[in-house]
């Protein structure tokens, strides 16, 4: 179903047109190739090729190693069951070592396994005995390369709590869910940038130290090279006349001559290159000194920000259609063994709800309507609600959100046109009423609520200076992104997407903490 939406997609075409047996063979060829040429170019050195769990689809023709981690071993009378994982898929690969068929020094090797160390097995693959997997591989040479202490290895079979695996997050990339996560924001990743390159959008990295506050709320990571363990020698600001010195620190003596932050946007920066280049995306890390410890909520991630020019915000809105569509239909046809583990043990409808959401148009709602839709529906019953009172001017929570997409409208929907004093000063203002909104939308989806964010920017100086003022905000420090709307201006607009929040609603994971690598928050 997805494919058909593809295909209307100009440029798209040709990423989605083979048919997925096709697209196995392909890959199936390229595995053979890259062993064929390993072998090949190798083989005056007897070099065995090495196969990764995901590709071992069939018997080979002759040995191959698969290097890895153990996960269980079950030792027999005659017979050792070894279970390798090296990361490339879920299951990994089963190893069997028959103490006829390998050398002694194999079975002192064999002795020292434990789950956790890493070892390096060869022989043949062969059709398995079992019915859990297609292949085995019926050892001949066996290698402990790390051994792990099964006293003191704090990843023993058993299944883990989320919360302790972040205690040791060095380690949780061996279990089954984090390894999970990681291979399908991996997909995720390069599906985001297949679609904006294939859509002629110009990858720009935007920089991570900026003196500008993208969103003007002041809640930003301060970045100094000034000795701050030693306050008493802290430059400080002289008083106007000179002859004294004020509480304040001067930052013309720090690294940059004054005030740095980590930025929390690329977005400022990327409408200077859409202003030159038309579409542009950006795909980077983002930092927010938000005291929150909710499970939406981390103090670095990433965004994915396009920038598009001589666009309005129905551009806009359709373009994160058309991208979240394509991304998420990408993750369905490439990480259905992942996709399979997540609805087992943490989403029953999660294939159903990816699905919806890929083969489902996204429903549109003026901000205005969507709150008289939930002050009607708060009205039949306020106790249900953590947030009842609501009214034009709310900033929409989480609950407020969820009904709008859950209940409502039963998609993922746009709600657009926000309240001007709850959105951010580039904002353009709408003309119809008196400037009252803004051409702003957020997309709100079904078990997460806000996954996109975006707005037409405000092209008209006069207007922009205002709002500047309004905002508090000093012209000065923005004095590049005011001439952009001085020299060429043109309408545009672009949207921000949360990637970490993008990879929890793929996996159905409930806490953002768990969608990257090192959580940080506070």
């Amino acid at each position: 179903m997805w494919r058909a939406f593809i295909s209307s997609s100009p440029g798209l075409v040709s990423a989605f047109s083979l048919s997925r047996s096709q697209m196995q063979n392909q890959r199936a060829g390229r595995v053979v190739r890259l062993m064929s040429a390993t072998v090949s170019s190798a083989t005056d050195k007897n070099i065995i090729p090495r196969v990764k769990a995901a590709d071992a689809s069939g018997p080979s023709d002759g040995p191959v190693t698969v290097k890895g981690w153990v996960r269980t071993v079950r030792k027999q009378k005659t017979l050792a069951f070894v279970e390798v994982n090296d990361g490339s898929n879920l299951a990994g690969i089963q190893c069997v070592a028959s103490f006829d068929a390998i050398d002694e020094e194999s079975k002192k090797e064999l002795e020292k396994i434990s789950t956790g160390c890493s070892v390096v097995v060869e022989g043949p693959l062969v059709e398995s005995q079992g019915g859990k997997q297609a292949v085995e591989v019926a050892a001949t040479k066996l290698k402990v390369v790390g051994s792990c202490p099964g006293d003191t290895y704090p990843l023993a079979k058993k299944r883990h709590s989320l919360e302790y695996l972040r205690t040791i997050a060095h380690l949780r990339p061996r279990t089954n869910t984090i390894a999970a996560v990681a291979r399908v924001r991996s997909h995720l990743a390069g599906a985001i940038h297949a679609f904006f390159q294939k859509s002629g959008f110009v990858y720009v990295q935007t920089p991570l130290i900026t003196a500008s506050d993208c969103e003007g709320a002041g809640e930003l990571f301060r970045v100094t090279t000034l000795d701050l363990d030693n306050v008493s020698k802290l430059p400080l600001e002289k008083s106007e006349d000179g002859k004294s010195t004020t509480d304040k620190v001067d930052y013309k003596e720090d690294f940059f001559g004054k005030p740095a932050y980590l930025t929390v946007s690329g977005q400022l920066g990327g409408e200077t290159y859409a202003s030159a280049l038309g579409d542009i995306y950006t795909f980077g890390p983002t930092f927010r000194a938000e005291n929150s410890q909710t499970t939406r909520h981390l103090a670095e991630f990433h965004m994915v920000e396009p920038e598009m020019a001589f666009a309005d915000l129905d551009e806009a809105m359709a373009n994160a259609e058309n991208m979240l569509k394509y991304v998420v239909g990408h993750v369905l046809e490439n990480c259905k063994d992942d996709l399979t583990f997540f609805s087992k043990f943490y989403d029953k409808q999660l294939f159903a709800r990816l699905e919806k959401l890929v083969e489902k148009p996204f429903a549109r709602v003026a901000y205005r309507d969507a709150i008289g839709f939930l002050q009607e529906e708060i009205a039949k019953d306020p106790s249900k609600w953590q947030f009842p009172e609501v009214e034009f001017g709310t900033d929409l929570a989480t609950e407020h959100e969820r009904w709008l997409a859950e209940t409502k409208f039963e998609s993922a929907v746009f709600v657009y046109n926000y309240p001007k004093k709850i959105k951010a000063f580039y904002m353009r203002d709408n003309d119809e009423d008196g400037g009252e909104t803004v051409n702003a939308m957020d997309l709100l989806v079904p078990g997460v609520g806000e996954l996109v964010g975006g707005s037409q920017r405000e092209e008209r100086l006069d207007v922009l200076l205002d709002k500047m003022k309004e905002s508090d905000l000093n012209p000065d420090d923005y004095w590049w992104y005011l001439d952009l709307r001085r020299f060429g201006s043109v309408p545009h607009s672009g949207y921000g997407l949360g990637f970490e929040r993008l990879v929890t609603y793929i996996c159905g994971i409930e806490n953002i903490r768990e969608a990257i690598a090192y959580p940080r928050f506070p």
